[in-house]
């Protein structure tokens, strides 16, 4: 499962697009939801059109072979993005939650409040979904200007 987000920005505002998580098939084999995640990635992007992207950069996870699937996850990710003739920014952890939180190690929790506060959203999304939309709002950050295309 990966979360996505969709934010636009007009002038120092940022507005609320979409945001969900592509989920995969736990029982298909693993290349094969390396697949699922490429062909749902592709899916929002063709679908929202937009003008810039981000994924997150790889944090130390605690098991090796958690951290390799996550590699292979976030290189079909970075794939999907390029195919679509998108640039992709990449932000650490710290780089997130220190766009929306103003802490770099804030947690989870905060940094899904914050998000829902940033984007006035009238729902708190998911870890996942929160995560993308964080990244997003970094991403708008560091570019100035964020949208889709018309």
């Amino acid at each position: 499962m990966t979360g996505y987000g969709v934010i636009d920005q007009r002038g120092n505002e940022l507005f609320f697009v979409a945001c969900g998580v592509v989920r995969t098939t736990p029982a298909k084999p693993f290349p094969e939801r390396l697949q699922e995640l490429y062909g749902g990635i592709s899916e929002v992007i063709a679908n929202h059109q937009p003008h810039h992207a981000a994924v997150e950069d790889i944090f130390t996870a605690v098991n090796p072979r958690s951290a390799l699937k996550l590699g292979h996850a976030r290189g079909v990710l970075i794939l999907a993005i390029m195919q679509a003739g998108l640039a992709v920014a990449e932000f650490t952890p710290m780089m997130v939650k220190q766009a929306v939180a103003g802490y770099g190690k804030a947690p989870k929790e905060q940094v899904q409040q914050m998000v829902r506060s940033l984007l006035h959203l009238s729902a708190t999304p998911s870890q996942d979904a929160a995560d993308a939309l964080a990244v997003a709002i970094c991403l708008a950050n560091h570019v100035g200007v964020l949208s889709r295309k018309p």
